[in-house]
């Protein structure tokens, strides 16, 4: 006991800056997706057809990448000898609206900040019930671990709560499997409005590898409507603090 206080003494400070230096993220870390221009047709084809999820599409003939989808495996990098799509460290990730997950070589189109809107009603705190509506655990597990002192989610006012009755948002993982789709909507009906329904993980937004299953749903929005969508397979704690922070304005 006494080495562990001794230790524990000798830790210091240790809750991370947000945003984060540049070597904070791990070096296996995969990030946004770049989509090059002047992409070969049999790039595409090689991209598309190792894709595991389909979040890879070429109408057209132009190639775009569904980040709803998109499980950051790394394959379509691998596969395509001519680097059609290499994934970047750029860790903000979420969106506010499902088709802003979807990127190609064009120029992103700019969103509509409802943030203001957002912190006028709820002042300077988010309170969040979350449910995993049949998530494996892994993006479970990576928002748990901002409530470590590493990543301390509380400085920013928002902190997880055990009844849906306190919360003003309800942060749900997995693909809504139909055994949980009445606990889900059971929920979201205890929250007092307005209220925000945060989708995190490839799962909750389109199904992800479950995508189209006859014992799930493709996803949050197929039964809630969605104000914020937070890829990734799981999410790195950073990008889904980013998400919970950037919805309420708190960085500028």
């Amino acid at each position: 006991m006494i080495r562990t206080l001794y230790a524990r003494s000798k830790q210091g400070y240790r809750t991370m800056p947000f945003p984060p230096g540049n070597d904070t993220l791990p070096e296996r870390f995969l990030g946004m997706p770049f989509i090059a221009d002047g992409i070969s047709g049999e790039d595409i084809r090689e991209c598309v057809s190792v894709c595991p999820t389909g979040a890879i599409d070429a109408p057209g003939g132009n190639i775009s990448l569904d980040l709803g989808k998109c499980i950051f495996c790394g394959a379509c990098d691998k596969a395509c000898a001519g680097k059609a799509v290499t994934f970047t460290r750029e860790y903000r990730l979420a969106s506010r609206k499902r088709d802003g997950l979807v990127l190609s070589n064009e120029p992103a189109r700019e969103e509509k900040d409802p943030g203001k809107n957002i912190k006028h009603i709820f002042g300077r705190s988010l309170k969040l019930r979350q449910v995993s509506a049949g998530g494996c655990n892994a993006c479970e597990a990576d928002i748990n671990v901002l409530n470590t002192p590493g990543f301390d989610l509380a400085r920013f006012g928002i902190q997880f709560v055990a009844s849906p009755r306190h919360a003003d948002g309800l942060v749900v993982t997995g693909p809504v499997t139909n055994n949980m789709r009445s606990a889900l909507e059971k929920t979201y009906n205890a929250m007092a409005s307005p209220k925000l329904v945060i989708a995190v993980g490839a799962c909750a937004i389109s199904g992800g590898p479950y995508i189209d299953s006859a014992e799930a749903n493709n996803g949050v929005d197929t039964v809630l409507p969605v104000d914020l969508y937070i890829p990734g397979c799981p999410p790195h704690p950073l990008t889904i603090l980013h998400g919970l922070t950037s919805i309420m304005e708190r960085l500028k």
